[in-house]
């Protein structure tokens, strides 16, 4: 069986995972907004690291409601705008369709799995470092893994389930690097000590992740913000070890070239910024808990002043 596939938020992520799709010969059906008029006559051109390629053609929609009902649909939009989903995912919905979310954050599936005709929810974690360059154009620089884990009511840990083996095997043959999670909750901890310091510091501190690592302060504040997180994850009985922490420090010096946080380019570019799903409702579950986690407190209202003072401004 071939599955057909929506992408709803064609974007950079969007973008270049449904591209990746429908060049491994995948139907793929995408919903555009600024985008759409290029997209149709143009198709999506996409520049990456292992080769260039174009599609010509795509499957391109303004509107929901004129697309076929599909078996997998990519949610690639920002958390902020997860409010709209009930107006789009129903005309797109069968008995069977899965939802795909590659999102930021924490506690979103709940929300999607209350969608009427939402019976089947996949959490996607994404490790790519993508930009939109032009309209429908795209530029892949490094790394595309995406971690998969099935949602099941309340986060309970459910393995390798047949349908998250199913959607893994596709996003495989198309090229697409994946892990695949038995504990949903636990990947999205473990996003998490990586999300929370880099994204909320590049905003206030106003600084590529380079930049925070060679500042011996900034960086040592990065490893206390870790150490909450991990704090954070004990409230859902998700205990990550203290080794992933020099693990994502690491990590992140490695990196090749200095990098904008995608909280960041948001920031640069006046766009919503995602501190509820990466912040807040981290804050939620771990006070529900009787765990307070000070620094990510302090993170969260610095980032609400300068959305708020953003918002002022524009």
């Amino acid at each position: 069986m071939t599955r057909k596939y929506a992408v709803i938020g064609t974007g950079a992520i969007g973008g270049y995972y449904g591209a990746m799709l429908q060049k491994a010969g995948f139907p793929v059906h995408f919903l555009l907004r600024s985008d759409y008029e290029i997209a149709h006559k143009q198709g999506l051109t996409v520049e990456s690291v292992n080769g260039d390629f174009k599609l010509p053609k795509i499957a391109a929609y303004h509107n929901s409601k004129e697309m076929p009902v599909c078996d997998v649909i990519i949610v690639a939009l920002k958390a902020t705008q997860n409010h709209i989903l009930s107006q789009i995912l129903p005309p797109i919905l069968h008995e069977n369709s899965v939802i795909v979310l590659l999102q930021n954050g924490i506690d979103l599936e709940p929300q999607v799995a209350q969608i009427p005709g939402v019976k089947k929810v996949i959490g996607g974690l994404c490790s790519i470092c993508c930009y939109k360059i032009a309209p429908a154009s795209l530029q892949h620089l490094a790394y595309g893994q995406i971690t998969l884990g099935e949602y099941r009511q309340n986060y309970q840990a459910c393995g390798i389930t047949p349908l998250l083996k199913a959607v893994s095997d596709d996003f495989q043959k198309a090229g697409i690097p994946i892990k695949t999670s038995p504990d949903l909750m636990y990947s999205r901890w473990q996003k998490l000590v990586w999300n929370i310091p880099y994204n909320s510091l590049s905003v206030i501190l106003d600084a590529t992740t380079a930049e925070i690592m060679e500042n011996p302060a900034s960086r040592q504040l990065v490893t206390e913000i870790m150490q909450e997180v991990l704090l954070g994850a004990t409230a859902t009985n998700r205990d990550i070890p203290d080794s992933f922490i020099q693990e994502m420090l690491s990590h992140t010096e490695k990196l090749e070239t200095p990098y904008l946080t995608s909280m960041k380019l948001d920031y640069n570019a006046r766009r919503p910024l995602e501190i509820e799903a990466i912040l807040h409702n981290p804050l939620k579950i771990a006070q529900t808990a009787g765990i307070k986690l000070p620094k990510i407190q302090t993170l969260y209202a610095q980032l609400k002043f300068l959305r708020d003072r953003h918002c002022q401004n524009h």
